[in-house]
Parts: structure tokens; sequence; C-alpha cells
């Protein structure tokens, strides 16, 4: 078999694992498919996850919005904001795809598989938001909110429950304490077209890069790897 029926052959396990069946088994298929599996593979597919990916961005974004204003109803619009960003950034998107343990389905190509760090785990964010672009195509708006809240709500219930922290003030306060001086913030990616654009922020303290982050805006870049630079200063000082 190919990849392709290799797949098709895997799919009672992938929708009992999401929960839901696909009336278009196209709309499971493609999901899966990296860039660069049908660059390599262009006689037996005729599209990427991309678009599909960019899609269920959208309908993941509305979903949890949707979510967030219904279930804090006196919160503020930065407050729901911030935390939308956290539930829908890359970071949790991982998270996600990983509890559903479907990672091994996808389907790369040759250079791509033995891709590791922070470009696996946006291959990773994308098959997720993929696969909800997928099943909202296939289902419509309310299949694809019933397999995210099906699926995350615990997850989402337990973010909105804890104070959210300002990384960014954090790690300020932490590096005028320890060096008298703020961190410095570096852009060292732009990509993504214009009315989509993605951003990979560094913050370097004395020299040295502490973090990184990404996400829509260098704000949100920013807030993201002052998180990833407090976290590993946190982890460094539990070994300590």
């Amino acid at each position: 078999m190919n990849p392709i029926e290799t797949l098709l052959s895997h799919a009672p396990e992938i929708e009992t694992t999401l929960k839901y069946s696909f009336s278009k088994k196209e709309y499971l298929i493609l999901p899966f498919v990296h860039r660069s599996f049908f660059n390599e593979n262009r006689a037996l597919i005729t599209e990427h996850n991309e678009r599909l990916e960019f899609l269920g961005d959208s309908v993941l974004g509305l979903i949890v919005s949707d979510y967030l204003y219904s279930h804090l109803p006196t919160q503020s619009e930065g407050h729901l904001s911030h935390l939308r960003s956290h539930l829908v950034g890359a970071e949790s998107c991982v998270r996600y795809i990983r509890q559903l343990g479907l990672e091994k389905f996808l389907m790369l190509g040759k250079g791509e598989s033995v891709n590791v760090g922070r470009g696996r785990e946006r291959i990773l964010a994308d098959l997720f938001e993929a696969i909800i672009g997928g099943i909202y195509l296939d289902g419509g708006l309310v299949a694809a909110q019933q397999f995210i809240l099906g699926h995350f709500s615990p997850y989402i219930d337990e973010a909105m429950a804890r104070p959210l922290r300002n990384w960014k003030a954090e790690l300020q306060d932490y590096s005028q304490k320890k060096f008298q001086k703020p961190p410095d913030y570096q852009v060292r990616e732009e990509e993504g077209p214009p009315h989509s654009r993605t951003f990979v922020v560094a913050v370097v303290i004395e020299g040295i890069e502490m973090g990184q982050g990404e996400g829509a805006s260098k704000k949100l870049a920013e807030q993201a790897a002052a998180e990833d630079a407090l976290r590993r200063i946190e982890k460094e000082d539990s070994h300590e």
C-alpha cells in the first residue's frame, strides 16, 4: 500500500480517537499531508494541509473566543485576548495533538521526518489546526465545536481558573534585579501572508538568548519568549 492507502486503513482508529466520523474521507486524509510529503509525492496527492490549517486556525479562535465570552462574563477584552492567545497558541496546539496521540500518522517528506525542536512543534500545531479545518468542512461549525470542547474543555476550564501571569513584567523584574538592565527582544523570523503573519522573537539578557516565542503579533511573540525564558530559569533554579 502507498502512504495514502495506509493512512486510510487507519481511518477507524483516527475517527475513534477524534470521536468524529468523516463523511468525506478526503477531509480525514488532508490534515496529515505536510508540504514536504506533497512535494515528494505529487502523483499521490494534489494538495497539502496549509490551506486547511489556515481555516482551522480561524475556527479554533472563534470557538475558544465564544467559550471564553460565555464563561467569563465579567472579564475585560484584554484578559480574554490574553487567555485566548494562550489557549490557541502553538504550544497549546502541540499539547492538544499529543493528547490525541495522532502525531504518528503525519506524512512528512524524508527531510522533514528527522526535524526536531521548534520546527517540529510548528508542524504539529499546524496538524492540529488542519484537523479542525477538516472537521469544519466535513461537518460544520457545530461538529468542530463538539470536537474541541469534547476533548479539551477541562484544559480550557483549568486555564480560566488560574491567574494569568504577565511574563514580560516578571522577566523585566528578574532582569533588572539580577543584571540592572531590561531584557532585549529581537525579531528572528517573520513568515506567512500579510493577513496572517507569524513572528518569532528571541529574548536576550546580557548577550545570552534566554528564550524564544512565536505569535500572530510581535507583542504576543514577546510574551511567549518571556514565558519560555522564565520557565527555563525556574527549571534551572529547581535543580539547584
